[in-house]
């Protein structure tokens, strides 16, 4: 049975405006979202609640698409970068916050968000069809087959830890019967967050000139996911060990480890800061991306995000600075 409640029957209407894009702009910047509207004018809510009826804008960081502690970073390294500090709603490192970016398996944020939003039951189990694991033999995969039934809860797993493309396919399936209606799901919840300026046709993040997004849409999108402690856990754990059956009812087991270095050990964390987890994303149109979650030594969450940098190494070195420089 899908997992679909009355919110997809929202109009999509609100996604066409996602494919305007959201190149490079002046200073004076046109906003993404109308700071005086309501989150009810897009969609976030239905309950008739004080939260619907606040300001959109209200909790949010908001900045012109100017650049803040560039200069005393190695900011060169990245096409586009931010810092937001989620207790003061400010903005307090920006590069190139609006500029049209691939965002790789950071696009697997809106997907477990998706998920998690419209799924109740996560222990719902999903059939894994041939098409989900039709992937390129150099995609990151969780090994999963045709005929594979596993959790939901796993797929999530799979999905954010080991960065399955395949599980990706799975959930869109499972929630929307396939990927183009995903897609479209995708689109208007992106809207419903002010993230006009980004247009998604996939679950995975897999290379598509018409798939982008930016820094600052992915901070929208970011910042809604962390809301969802199922969702915090899952980016915050550094191995899962998962047990499917196959199509001949065997049990298969694996362990998929996380690709987030700072939960590895791999990647040093800035002293005082807490770590919780996040989200990686490499392919060669994307360069190394990384959309991170902690928390600053005065205890305050901050959302930091690194896309198209030139190396692995590169990445953590900028975001290293952007932590230890800004985010105190």
């Amino acid at each position: 049975m899908k997992c679909i409640n009355k919110w997809i029957c929202l109009s999509l209407l609100i996604a066409v405006s996602c494919v305007s894009g959201c190149g490079k702009t002046s200073a004076a910047i046109e906003q993404p979202y109308d700071v005086y509207a309501t989150a009810a004018d897009f969609g976030l809510s239905s309950n008739g609640t004080a939260e619907a009826k606040s300001y959109f804008a209200s909790n949010l960081c908001v900045s012109e698409d100017v650049a803040i502690g560039t200069d005393s970073t190695d900011s060169q390294v990245a096409e586009g970068a931010g810092t937001f500090n989620l207790e003061t709603n400010t903005v307090v490192y920006a590069k190139n916050l609006y500029e049209r970016l691939y965002p790789a398996s950071t696009t697997k944020i809106l997907t477990a968000y998706i998920a998690l939003k419209y799924c109740d039951d996560l222990d719902a189990m999903v059939t894994v069809s041939e098409n989900a694991v039709n992937q390129a033999s150099d995609s990151s995969v969780c090994n999963l087959k045709a005929g594979d039934v596993i959790r939901l809860r796993d797929l999530l797993y799979g999905l954010m830890l080991r960065s399955g493309n395949d599980a990706a396919v799975a959930i869109a399936e499972y929630i929307s019967g396939d990927v183009d209606s995903f897609a479209a799901l995708m689109n208007q919840e992106a809207a419903a967050m002010g993230a006009t300026r980004s247009h998604f046709v996939n679950p995975n993040g897999l290379p598509d000139e018409n798939h982008y997004t930016c820094v600052y849409d992915m901070y929208l999108i970011f910042s809604n996911a962390v809301k969802n402690d199922t969702f915090v856990s899952i980016i915050g754990t550094t191995s899962y060990d998962v047990t499917y059956t196959n199509t001949s009812g065997e049990a298969v087991t694996h362990t998929w480890e996380n690709t987030n270095q700072y939960l590895t050990g791999n990647a040093t964390t800035p002293d005082g800061f807490q770590i919780v987890g996040g989200k990686t994303g490499t392919t060669g149109e994307a360069g190394y991306c990384l959309v991170l979650y902690s928390y600053n030594p005065s205890g305050q969450p901050i959302i930091s995000i690194v896309f198209k940098a030139d190396g692995k190494s590169n990445l953590y070195l900028l975001m290293n600075e952007m932590l230890q420089g800004f985010a105190i």
